[in-house]
């Protein structure tokens, strides 16, 4: 499953785009008894209530998609008290939209689609070991380009939730594909939800590029998801989601800004995907922007993509 992952974190961005991505999902997970929904294109996104996927997406050269895989116990399903999401972020490749990264490295941006390569990893090695609560997997797949189409910096936009965002650096727009899902995963009754994304850069700076940071409210559940990374030999550090920095994400002319100041980015990114969370739902965001990839090798790791956090969400499932 980890292999898996592996694998199409390294696919080059001209090999796999979102619509290939959910191609090669539905060979990987057939006759596992699993069930899969797919939401794809522009027009579909914006019907079914996905405007960070359109907002992202709209400009790739291949249409963005929300994929969805559920997995079902054998009894008690229809009654569980406990419900697991699994949320990925799929960016099969980030050029940083109108807010262009810089040239050197940008060719690492192809596993900008890890978190989604996770989970569905994950959910294969599930459909195998048979947990006993439900796990839906969620993967929100788009690619981020400049074009005449892409978001600029400067829209203002309003999410799933009602929440208005603005745009200030489309190079943010790991979040913006998260948020929805987030709040459609809560919708479809999820109790408990653990998000993967290679989200922010200053998680690096923070941690390096070995250890993932996890956070969220609950402490509980937090310590929880860090423990099944700790028994699956991938380690995940706290970080606080520390209140007073939610006045970074303010802004004049919309309820939250999809950029904080220049320190603490990986706290402030936790807090804007915390907006679009019930509070009632136990949730932990994992940042494995550094951890996902591997430029000097590392353990078992080749250089390369590591397929980080696939045996965690699949240790999470199994001990809940």
């Amino acid at each position: 499953a980890q292999n898996l992952a592996r694998e199409l974190a390294d696919m080059p961005p001209n090999l796999l785009d979102p619509q290939t991505f959910v191609a090669r999902a539905r060979r990987e997970l057939a006759g596992l008894g699993l069930r899969l929904r797919v939401i794809s294109g522009v027009a579909a996104l914006r019907k079914a209530g996905f405007p960070g996927l359109v907002q992202v997406g709209m400009a790739g050269s291949a249409a963005p998609a929300l994929l969805e895989v559920e997995y079902r116990p054998k009894r008690g399903a229809k009654n569980a008290p406990r419900r697991l999401a699994l949320v990925g972020k799929g960016i099969t490749f980030d050029s940083g939209g109108i807010s262009i990264k810089p040239g050197p490295k940008m060719w690492e941006m192809k596993g900008d689609m890890g978190g989604a390569a996770a989970v569905l990893g994950a959910m294969r090695l599930i459909a195998e070991q048979e947990p006993e609560v439900p796990v839906t997997g969620y993967m929100a797949l788009a690619e981020n380009m400049p074009d005449k189409d892409a978001q600029r910096p400067g829209d203002i936009y309003t999410a799933r939730n009602g929440t208005t965002i603005h745009v200030d650096n489309t190079d943010a727009e790991g979040r913006l594909v998260l948020a929805d899902v987030l709040t459609y995963a809560c919708e479809r009754g999820a109790t408990h939800i653990v998000d993967v994304a290679t989200l922010t850069g200053a998680c690096m700076v923070a941690l390096g590029d070995r250890i993932a940071g996890v956070m969220g409210r609950d402490e509980t559940w937090v310590q929880r998801v860090r423990q099944a990374g700790l028994d699956a030999g991938e380690e995940l550090w706290p970080l606080p989601l520390y209140g007073e920095y939610r006045a970074l994400l303010d802004h004049p002319h919309a309820d939250i800004n999809n950029i904080g100041g220049p320190y603490g980015g990986a706290i402030t990114a936790g807090i804007f995907l915390a907006a679009f969370v019930d509070p009632k739902v136990k949730w932990a965001h994992c940042d494995i922007a550094g951890p996902a990839i591997q430029t000097g090798g590392w353990r078992y790791y080749a250089k390369g993509m590591t397929g980080f956090a696939t045996r965690t969400l699949a240790r999470v499932a199994a001990q809940l």
